[in-house]
Protein backbone atom coordinates (compact mmCIF):
# COMPACT_ATOMS: atom_id res chain seq x y z
CA UNK A 1 0.00 0.00 0.00
CA UNK A 2 2.99 2.51 1.00
CA UNK A 3 4.14 1.66 -2.30
CA UNK A 4 1.41 2.47 -4.43
CA UNK A 5 0.80 5.73 -2.32
CA UNK A 6 4.39 6.89 -3.25
CA UNK A 7 4.24 5.71 -7.06
CA UNK A 8 1.02 7.55 -7.25
CA UNK A 9 2.68 10.93 -5.42
CA UNK A 10 5.78 11.11 -7.98
CA UNK A 11 3.54 10.52 -11.26
CA UNK A 12 1.29 13.49 -9.57
CA UNK A 13 4.68 15.46 -8.81
CA UNK A 14 6.23 15.14 -12.21
CA UNK A 15 2.96 15.94 -14.24
CA UNK A 16 2.68 19.42 -11.96
CA UNK A 17 6.31 19.98 -12.86
CA UNK A 18 4.92 20.15 -17.00
CA UNK A 19 2.03 22.42 -16.13
CA UNK A 20 4.04 24.72 -14.18
CA UNK A 21 6.54 25.84 -17.71
CA UNK A 22 6.83 29.36 -18.07
CA UNK A 23 5.88 30.53 -21.41
CA UNK A 24 8.72 32.09 -23.61
CA UNK A 25 8.24 35.12 -25.98
CA UNK A 26 10.19 36.18 -28.17
CA UNK A 27 10.94 40.37 -28.19
CA UNK A 28 11.75 42.42 -31.20
CA UNK A 29 13.21 45.19 -30.94
CA UNK A 30 13.46 47.77 -33.81
CA UNK A 31 15.72 50.97 -34.11
CA UNK A 32 15.45 53.44 -36.76
CA UNK A 33 17.91 55.98 -37.60
CA UNK A 34 16.80 58.90 -38.58
CA UNK A 35 19.66 60.80 -40.53
CA UNK A 36 18.97 64.84 -41.97
CA UNK A 37 19.70 65.13 -45.29
CA UNK A 38 22.57 68.39 -45.28
CA UNK A 39 23.40 70.41 -48.14
CA UNK A 40 26.72 71.89 -48.99
CA UNK A 41 26.67 75.63 -49.09
CA UNK A 42 29.68 78.12 -49.29
CA UNK A 43 30.46 79.10 -46.21
CA UNK A 44 30.34 83.23 -47.29
CA UNK A 45 26.50 82.31 -47.46
CA UNK A 46 25.90 81.16 -44.06
CA UNK A 47 24.11 83.41 -41.67
CA UNK A 48 26.33 86.35 -40.17
CA UNK A 49 24.15 85.44 -36.90
CA UNK A 50 25.97 82.12 -37.01
CA UNK A 51 29.44 83.27 -37.90
CA UNK A 52 29.37 85.75 -34.94
CA UNK A 53 28.37 83.28 -32.58
CA UNK A 54 31.13 80.62 -33.86
CA UNK A 55 33.47 83.69 -33.52
CA UNK A 56 32.56 83.99 -29.93
CA UNK A 57 32.11 80.78 -28.07
CA UNK A 58 35.69 79.23 -30.35
CA UNK A 59 37.55 82.10 -31.10
CA UNK A 60 40.56 79.82 -32.60
CA UNK A 61 38.48 77.16 -34.68
CA UNK A 62 38.54 77.29 -38.26
CA UNK A 63 35.46 76.50 -40.17
CA UNK A 64 35.98 73.99 -43.05
CA UNK A 65 32.90 73.86 -44.60
CA UNK A 66 28.75 74.46 -44.26
CA UNK A 67 25.84 72.89 -44.76
CA UNK A 68 22.12 73.43 -44.81
CA UNK A 69 18.75 71.49 -44.09
CA UNK A 70 15.30 71.76 -45.20
CA UNK A 71 14.87 73.01 -41.06
CA UNK A 72 16.98 75.62 -41.76
CA UNK A 73 19.75 74.47 -39.50
CA UNK A 74 23.38 74.44 -39.97
CA UNK A 75 25.95 71.97 -39.51
CA UNK A 76 29.65 73.14 -39.40
CA UNK A 77 32.40 71.60 -39.98
CA UNK A 78 35.33 73.01 -37.29
CA UNK A 79 39.22 71.93 -36.64
CA UNK A 80 39.72 73.62 -32.98
CA UNK A 81 43.71 73.21 -32.70
CA UNK A 82 44.63 69.09 -33.65
CA UNK A 83 40.44 68.33 -33.15
CA UNK A 84 38.22 68.14 -35.86
CA UNK A 85 34.17 68.24 -35.23
CA UNK A 86 30.90 69.32 -36.44
CA UNK A 87 28.56 72.04 -34.82
CA UNK A 88 25.07 72.53 -35.12
CA UNK A 89 22.93 75.59 -35.13
CA UNK A 90 19.88 77.99 -36.23
CA UNK A 91 19.93 80.64 -38.90
CA UNK A 92 19.52 83.32 -35.34
CA UNK A 93 22.84 81.49 -34.38
CA UNK A 94 22.01 79.60 -31.38
CA UNK A 95 23.41 75.98 -30.57
CA UNK A 96 21.62 72.55 -31.32
CA UNK A 97 22.37 69.61 -29.49
CA UNK A 98 22.52 66.76 -32.15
Amino acid sequence: MKKLILSAAIVLGSLSSFASTLPTSVIDVKTTSVQEEYTEIKIEEMPAAIAEALKKAYPDAVLNKAYVNTNKEYKLDITVGDKVGSLFADATGNWIKK
